[in-house]
């Protein structure tokens, strides 16, 4: 991992005016060349943070029997095909719980009345939910998700995921920006030349750019 990561983080960290309240870390990104109006082209990635996000992830699992019982274990809420029916009649408990809810995760064979039923409120807002295979612990998997950001562009050139909290250390942050870093080069198009710059801050406070 570059110092340089390292220093942009502590310099958001202490730039930062003191607020009454925990403030996220962010890392916005400005992508280059690239045609976002081509989907195929846009950043659309789950990265999980070696550090963890620092912030509560609210994860829904939509499961039945045994299941559903470990994943009262791990998840903020279980819901089994009886909710999602009714669901499926509520656009607006719908759209709510779609707005509170990080991560879905379901069994694999719910996935087809999941799309049925909240496709059209869960597809747009990026969060179908991640497939559970049956050999897949339930609780591993939504463990694994509370550290794991979106990183999404849609058509936009600028995009932003949160990287930790205020009160983390500073190189935990720069590690989880690392990896991100990491994964964006690895994928895009053109690699590092399709990004064109990135700066870090907290919630409220000045924006820091991350060399490249």
């Amino acid at each position: 991992m570059a110092d340089t990561i390292v220093d942009a983080v502590s310099r958001a960290l202490d730039e930062a005016p003191p607020r009454n309240f925990r403030e996220t870390v962010d890392l916005a990104v400005n992508l280059r060349d690239l045609d976002l109006n081509d989907p195929s082209k846009r950043v659309d990635e789950s990265v999980v943070l070696p550090s963890g996000t620092g912030q509560e992830t609210q994860i829904v699992v939509f499961a039945s029997g045994e299941t559903a019982l470990r994943a009262q274990e791990a998840a903020d809420q279980v819901l089994d095909g009886n909710d999602l029916e009714d669901l499926g009649d509520d656009t607006d408990a719908a759209k709510d719980l779609a707005d509170e809810t990080d991560f879905f995760v379901a069994e694999a064979d719910m996935m087809q009345n999941i799309g049925r039923y909240l496709g059209t409120v869960l597809g747009p807002r990026g969060k179908m939910p991640t497939p559970l295979q049956p050999d897949d612990d339930v609780v591993e998997t939504v463990n694994r998700m509370k550290n794991t950001v979106q990183l999404r562009s849609r058509d936009r050139r600028t995009f932003h995921t949160r990287v930790g909290a205020q009160d983390m250390d500073a190189e935990q942050i720069a590690d989880n920006v690392d990896v991100i870093v990491r994964r964006l080069e690895a994928n895009l198009e053109k690699g590092p030349l399709n990004i064109d710059s990135m700066y870090v801050k907290t919630t409220m406070g000045p924006s820091v750019e991350v060399p490249a």
